[in-house]
């Protein structure tokens, strides 16, 4: 288990837009499955909430999709760029709580999430995802489902993260 979870860019905006998520109810279960986890191990909880012309601040594209409860003691990281790091104090509390390795998911894969993956192994994180807690939409060269598991199996998988096994209490 990592230091902290991480869930990237759940927005209504992202998540519940005209051209819709792929296996939407299955990330949002795993991912409320895996913050039980970190919950229940007092660990950390961060939430990445993207800000732009379509993720206007405070409107209801902007909030974190209603499947999650975020509390009061979770961090909140406003970002205006697809890396998590750009211009955010997401180091700082990673440092603060002297955070050595994340669990990643969220959305989008290639955008967002591929990034803050990146750039968070480039920084020295060790990161760590269960499959299929990632989600995108379908582009014109690749279906949600072809990037998802291009992503999975050709990009991170053993270069920039360690995809994790649950049993089956996690």
């Amino acid at each position: 288990m990592a230091d902290v979870l991480m869930i990237i860019d759940m927005q209504n905006g992202v998540c519940r837009n005209t051209q819709p998520v792929a296996n939407l109810n299955q990330v949002v279960s795993g991912i409320k499955k895996r913050i039980e986890v970190y919950r229940s191990q007092n660990k950390p909880m961060i939430f990445v909430q993207h800000n732009d012309e379509d993720l206007v601040k405070n409107s209801y594209n902007w909030q974190i999709i209603d499947d999650f409860k975020v509390l009061s003691n979770d961090i909140i990281i406003q970002k205006t760029h697809a890396n998590s790091f750009y211009h955010t104090n997401l180091q700082d509390v990673l440092t603060k709580h002297k955070s050595r390795s994340i669990e990643i998911c969220g959305a989008q894969v290639e955008f967002c999430v591929d990034t803050t993956i990146k750039m968070a192994h480039g920084l020295g994180y060790c990161l760590e995802m269960v499959r299929d807690l990632t989600t995108t939409t379908s582009n014109q060269i690749m279906s949600a489902q072809q990037t998802i598991n291009f992503y999975q199996d050709h990009i991170w998988n053993h270069r920039f993260l360690k995809f994790i096994e649950l049993n089956s209490k996690d």
